[in-house]
């Protein structure tokens, strides 16, 4: 009996508003689309000596060890953290949500002495109680979450990576969310290692894995003992295959570098700041729809995300029976919580293309539905009147 064929791939047309992937410009499924050619093919070379002049320009830094890796966000942790340290080495990390108890856990099997500095979901980190650990632990790398995707929490690092440098100690950075949707300054702040996603505010497929090293960390690379302990991640050979000399390494995904390519020409295109800009006026448009339809966001005040909304659900409303009603009906996508935040917020993605007005306006007029059909009472049409009022301010 011959074996049956599945049916060719033909997904559905979602609108993602959800914590990640975000939605995809056509130009970039074009790059991502176009002829193959070979990963050390003169015209590739090229591409990838333009995706890193540009991915400098998106970070803001003049750092030479800046490259795509060959994997999604998680694969960028890795090779921060793997590059960083040999076992033995002192880590201390800042955990105020999934994603930095997860550079813990990677960098625990790295051979890391691990110290936590916890947060609950949604606060941040006060720098002095950093100083209070950086003196009393004396470690080789703090890492610190800049956009917790968990919770929606924004963490500034700039006077965190000073007191670091005051104390002998490199600061690693999670960027995954904000890089492209609100200000990376690696240069400007003294940040020594920082990964990100091509999904979130990049609008392009996941597979990638932007990072960047300053000349300190590189030093602290060049002054290892041990090998890294993951071949395919280890930036000493990675390197050569993005420099000058060209050495051979692993065949990179050709496809995917050209997607980022194309993905931050029309960052670049549209201006850092204006960019920016976008992001922070949908972010305040779907605030205000939000509190007029009666909801609350979760987290700290002046320390949210623009990009990642965390609305908690209020009492009595079954959060998956909405984001079903969200997705069936009106093809939107969007995240629960996580952790101890799961059933109670909502997260709600407004990053790189689908941070749009036109998203902002469909999601509120959506959501009203959704809640008076599990009896919520919602002032009719309050939300989209008050996210289009924040438009006409701006």
């Amino acid at each position: 009996m011959s074996a049956s064929i599945p049916p060719a791939i033909c997904p559905p047309r979602r609108i993602l508003m959800g914590p990640g992937p975000s939605d995809i410009p056509a130009r970039v499924l074009a790059a991502l689309g176009a002829p193959t050619v070979g990963h050390l093919d003169p015209y590739f070379l090229k591409v990838m000596d333009e995706l890193q002049a540009m991915l400098r320009q998106v970070f803001r830094t003049q750092n030479s060890l800046t490259l795509a890796v060959s994997g999604t966000g998680s694969a960028g942790m890795e090779t921060v953290v793997d590059n960083l340290i040999e076992p033995g080495d002192r880590m201390v990390v800042c955990v105020n949500g999934v994603f930095g108890g997860r550079m813990a856990d990677v960098a625990r099997r790295a051979g890391a002495e691990v110290t936590v500095l916890e947060r609950p979901y949604g606060e941040v980190f006060d720098p002095a109680v950093i100083e209070t650990a950086l003196k009393s632990h004396q470690p080789k790398v703090l890492g610190i979450v800049n956009a917790e995707t968990s919770t929606g929490a924004h963490q500034s690092v700039e006077e965190i990576a000073k007191l670091c440098h005051q104390h002998s100690a490199l600061i690693a950075v999670d960027c995954v969310t904000s890089l492209g949707g609100m200000p990376v300054e690696v240069d400007a702040w003294g940040l020594d290692a920082v990964y990100s996603g091509t999904q979130k505010c990049l609008s392009c497929p996941p597979g990638l894995a932007p990072v960047t090293f300053s000349s300190r960390a590189v030093e602290a690379l060049d002054r290892r003992t041990k090998k890294v302990q993951s071949w395919y991640l280890d930036m000493q050979m990675v390197k050569d295959y993005w420099g000058g000399s060209r050495a051979y390494h692993h065949t990179a995904p050709i496809n995917m570098n050209f997607a980022l390519h194309e993905a931050l020409r029309q960052v670049l295109e549209e201006g850092l700041e204006a960019r920016f800009a976008r992001h922070q006026q949908n972010h305040l448009a779907l605030k205000a729809g939000a509190e007029a339809m009666g909801l609350s966001y979760a987290g700290v005040d002046g320390h949210r995300l623009p990009m990642l909304n965390a609305i908690q659900i209020p009492d009595g409303l079954d959060d998956v029976i909405a984001r079903k009603q969200l997705l069936n009906d009106y093809g939107i996508e969007i995240g629960g919580g996580l952790g101890p935040w799961k059933g109670k917020v909502w997260r709600v993605g407004l990053m790189g293309t689908a941070s749009s007005a036109a998203n902002v306006l469909l999601f509120l007029a959506a959501l009203e539905n959704c809640l008076i059909s599990q009896g919520k009472q919602v002032p009719a049409g309050a939300g989209v009147a008050a996210a289009n009022a924040v438009y006409r301010q701006n």
